[in-house]
């Protein structure tokens, strides 16, 4: 049994990660935790790089906390200003024999009414459940959900990008 330490006690993230390993690694068997740790950035992200190094930190600082494990994985999202626009996504680094591997999700656009309320210093998060009538929607389907009526929930969004950062792992000749 291999052990999982997920950077983070939201259940969207864990069971991502769950859902990303599982799918990858059919052949193994995981136990899987959650630990609250820091990023080390803003609680909103706004570039791609803070969003990379709030991942990074996450997966370190998890490790820190917890030593006996496998993997330790850091999950960040964040916004960037696109032109004059605000996209949405997330870097999920994995670490791994003192080796970061990565991926990122892909990216949406958030709707202006969002924007606005982030630019006034709100978190993504927060925007979304005044602009949707929502609560705690980054628990839940978070932004990509409600935009998508949960074609696309923040889970699912998720896994692939765990599955791409576990590329090097399961192909460990190549990398």
């Amino acid at each position: 049994m291999e052990k999982v330490i997920i950077a983070s006690l939201n259940p969207v993230k864990i069971e991502a990660v769950k859902i990303g390993f599982q799918k990858m690694f059919p052949d193994k068997d995981f136990e899987f935790e959650g630990v609250s740790v820091p990023s080390g950035v803003s609680d909103q992200p706004m570039t791609n790089k803070e969003t990379l190094t709030g991942a990074i930190n996450r997966a370190v600082n998890a490790n820190a906390k917890i030593q006996t494990a496998n993997y330790w994985v850091g999950v960040e999202g964040g916004i960037e200003k696109v032109i004059d626009e605000m996209a949405a996504s997330a870097w999920i680094v994995i670490l791994h024999n003192n080796k970061l591997t990565k991926a990122r999700t892909g990216a949406f656009f958030l709707p202006p009414k969002v924007t606005e309320l982030i630019n006034q210093g709100m978190e993504l998060g927060e925007a979304d459940d005044i602009v949707f009538g929502d609560s705690n929607s980054k628990q839940k389907g978070g932004a990509v959900g409600l935009l998508t009526d949960n074609v696309i929930d923040r889970t699912s969004f998720y896994v692939e990008a765990v599955i791409l950062a576990a590329i090097p792992i399961k192909n460990k000749t190549l990398y």
